[in-house]
């Protein structure tokens, strides 16, 4: 490779090079990225497909699917696993930097799965988030909140909205070489407008759930607060916890490629090279903080469950004990979020 020349960078969701700058050499970021994508994205992988593959497991076996919360359960453990399917295509194409090797179709696939994936992941936690709210907050309202099309409409609005904003990324999406000397592939947008305006996106729904969810949060721990139940206190940890690992693991995120768009405006503090290789590296830690979202999930949303967490420990023992036998069929429950009690995702 020659000196000064630009080569293939992991330096977005999916792949970026926006500094195109040929005198700035970024080999040294493109060695850190080949060391911690794999070890971190094997890591993700790994526990997101056993978390979220066990949340499934347990509904489909042991729970009510006509219950809302089980819905949601069901399908933010979808998402995941969707946002998942993609990693191993950039781990494979960041770690060995063969450049995008899978062809234009798989391209546009790839891309449309992981951020309907992400998408969609956060409009159903913000989701599950207003449906706590309301049974906590205005539990008469709950009432009607209660009714299975209000899930299965809350369910396809949400898949509507993510489909549609994964039509840019569907479109302009496409596989071209890079601008320098060895010709790489890269799978990505290979237009600065529209790579802003998806930026940007990122950031709008990330602000707007984040908002949302801090209002709901808020307004529970209050009503809590008035509450002289004994679990009140583990609730108010849950919540806490719920609301920073959100925060710290998307907020940076969103923070480090907001700025990356500023280049584009030739703003001369982000031109310089030393700030943008800067910026490279703190996108490739936020980037990776973010994804373990998807392991955390199963946690917070379903573990954490007393009902949940008797239904694993009955599976398993199954398994464990009785696998050469016929399983006794399990009687249906179904888990609802409230401010407490034993059926209580808290």
């Amino acid at each position: 490779m020659e000196e000064g020349a630009e080569t293939y960078n992991d330096t977005d969701y999916a792949g970026d090079n926006d500094y195109e700058d040929e005198s700035c050499n970024k080999e040294d970021v493109q060695n850190f990225g080949a060391i911690v994508t794999p070890i971190l994205y094997t890591l993700v992988i790994v526990l997101s497909l056993i978390g979220n593959l066990l949340v499934l497991w347990i509904l489909v076996k042991c729970e009510n699917l006509k219950s809302i919360t089980n819905i949601f359960i069901l399908n933010l453990a979808v998402s995941d696993l969707l946002f998942t399917f993609s990693l191993p295509f950039w781990a494979f194409t960041y770690t060995y930097r063969y450049g995008w090797v899978f062809g234009g179709h798989m391209c546009k696939v790839i891309q449309s799965t992981f951020y309907g994936g992400f998408y969609s992941g956060i409009l159903f936690l913000t989701m599950m988030t207003i449906h706590r709210y309301i049974a906590v907050v205005h539990p008469l309202y709950d009432l009607g909140s209660r009714k299975s099309c209000y899930g299965i409409t809350a369910t396809v609005v949400i898949w509507i909205v993510s489909i549609l904003a994964v039509v840019p990324v569907i479109y302009f999406n496409e596989v071209k070489a890079e601008q320098s000397d060895n010709n790489v592939m890269t799978c990505d947008y290979h237009t600065h407008p529209w790579k802003q305006i998806g930026a940007y996106q990122q950031n709008v729904f990330f602000l707007v759930a984040f908002s949302v969810i801090i209002y709901c949060y808020f307004r529970i721990l209050k009503k809590l607060l008035q509450s002289k139940t004994h679990k009140r206190y583990r609730t108010v940890k849950l919540i806490f916890s719920i609301v920073v690992v959100f925060f710290f693991g998307w907020a940076p995120f969103n923070v480090v490629i907001f700025l990356r768009t500023l280049v584009h405006f030739d703003i001369q503090y982000f031109t310089d090279c030393t700030v943008s290789k800067h910026l490279d590296y703190a996108l490739y830690v936020c980037r990776k903080i973010a994804f373990f979202h998807c392991c955390l999930n199963p946690v917070f949303y379903a573990f954490v469950g007393v009902k949940f967490r008797n239904h694993l420990k009955t599976l398993l023992r199954k398994c464990w004990f009785y696998k050469n036998t016929e399983e006794q069929p399990m009687t249906p429950t179904r888990v609802r979020f409230s401010s407490h009690g034993e059926g209580s995702i808290y």
